[in-house]
């Protein structure tokens, strides 16, 4: 039994009335003109690429699979279809090996790259902000990016660490506010916090409200940072944004002011707050591609002898730096501040303290 999907205009005074028939059960399937069209788009999309072709019969038996074995489809409708999603710049590309062979129609345009989907897979499985749960939703919508045969692809070797993966669905909320509040530049006030050693979340300052400027958001060690003006000490510190909580948006406005989230990052050592100050050290040679990926290829970097170089920057002086040195054991000396050849000595006797004492 024919069923009349719609009217498909010829001039202005001819209509041509298009069939569908299908069944699925005793019922028919109706099909419109539109509904078969975004079908036929998601078929191309989801289901082809450049190693994976449909020719017309293949299409059609992906809408047998959906409404039915019953349904028929007229593949001149089919054919004026891919036509018309040509016409409106939707990507098909269309091979035929030879006249008289059945063409072969695919949707190979894709926004990334499948190695680039690869990356933004690994980047969210390694994140330590995202909750596991959310970690999986994200992947499943970075492979609807591309084909499902290119989507399996990025299956392999994917692993999610549930140890280190945040408990905290919080972070996506507080994520979005700190970007509103950047893009609008209003005050944020929230509360901040840490675990105890019996692995209990206490909020600081007595559960005390945080009022800051926000200025930016980044993303370091594989955790998420706000980068803030904090009114009280009149500094700008960073919080981590899965120890935050009560994250609120004032109606209070900052001016805009330019801020170099490289720059501060780059100077500063772990996430530790501090001041900065011009720093020297000697390095041994071996070093020096760790130097560089932290300091980047236009750091001052001088020469000293055949084993030895010496380092002059900018740098947050603070905790983090003296942990981040002594990791170099003997390839790093101090040369300058003497406050911070001082802090290094200093936890250098407070770490033999610990070995030589005969106790746990």
């Amino acid at each position: 039994m024919a069923v009349a999907t719609g009217l498909f205009l010829i001039d202005n005074n001819t209509y041509c009335i298009r069939y569908i028939l299908g069944a699925r059960g005793d019922k028919m399937t109706r099909i419109d003109n539109k509904e078969r069209m975004l079908k036929l788009m998601e078929i191309l999309r989801e289901q082809t690429d450049e190693e994976n072709e449909y020719t017309l019969d293949d299409i059609a038996e992906c809408f047998k699979k959906e409404y039915g074995p019953d349904v028929r489809l007229n593949k001149n409708s089919l054919r004026d279809d891919i036509e018309h999603l040509i016409e409106a710049k939707f990507d098909i590309t269309v091979n035929q090996e030879k006249e008289g062979m059945p063409k072969y129609y695919s949707h190979q345009y894709r926004l990334f790259e499948l190695y680039e989907l690869r990356m933004l897979i690994d980047a969210v499985a390694s994140a330590r902000f995202i909750t596991k749960d959310e970690t999986k939703q994200l992947i499943r919508k970075i492979k609807k990016l591309t084909s499902m045969h290119h989507a399996k692809k990025l299956h392999n070797e994917i692993l999610i660490d549930s140890s280190v993966k945040s408990e905290s669905k919080m972070v996506r909320l507080a994520i979005n506010d700190l970007h509103e509040a950047i893009f609008e530049r209003r005050i944020v006030t929230f509360q901040y916090g840490r675990y105890n050693i019996n692995k209990e979340f206490v909020l600081s300052h007595d559960g005390g409200e945080y009022k800051v400027k926000p200025l930016a958001l980044t993303w370091v060690n594989d955790f998420y940072y706000l980068i803030a003006y904090y009114f009280s000490k009149e500094e700008i510190r960073h919080y981590r944004i899965d120890r935050l909580r009560n994250v609120r948006i004032t109606e209070e406005q900052f001016p805009y002011e330019p801020f170099d989230v490289s720059k501060y990052v780059s100077s500063t050592f772990h996430m530790y707050a501090g001041s900065e100050e011009w720093i020297k050290i000697r390095f041994h040679n071996d070093l020096i591609n760790v130097i560089i990926d932290k300091f980047g290829r236009d750091a001052d970097i001088r020469k000293l002898n055949d084993e030895h170089f010496i380092l002059t920057a900018k740098a947050i002086v603070s905790e983090g730096l003296v942990k981040w040195l002594l990791n170099w054991g003997n390839q790093a000396k101090v040369l300058s501040p003497p406050s911070l050849v001082d802090e290094v000595v200093y936890e250098i006797r407070n770490m033999m303290t610990v070995y030589e004492n005969t106790g746990d």
